[in-house]
């Protein structure tokens, strides 16, 4: 599947993709240990998908938290403590 295509799905359809996706992954795996070799090429595509998968809904719970918890950026970085002890002994 294409990442774009990806994209556009909902987050219910991103996880039955998901989990479309392993159960064929699954299916494949056992396949491949009895000896059957048909669709050994699906395995690779359906490892990426399910990776696909997994990173946009990953970006989109980052993308949720970021608007939940807006960062606020300071205006000038602290003053070091370790000038104002050099002055202190100093004087």
């Amino acid at each position: 599947m294409e990442f774009e295509k990806i994209r556009n799905l909902s987050d219910e359809e991103l996880k039955s993709e998901q989990t479309k996706a392993a159960e064929q992954l699954f299916r494949i795996r056992f396949q491949k240990s009895l000896g059957n070799n048909e669709g050994i090429k699906k395995l690779r595509t359906l490892k990426l998908d399910v990776a696909r998968i997994k990173t946009v809904a990953r970006q989109r719970e980052l993308d949720a938290h970021k608007a939940a918890n807006p960062v606020v950026a300071n205006a000038a970085p602290a003053k070091s403590t370790r000038t104002a002890r050099k002055k202190a002994k100093k004087d």
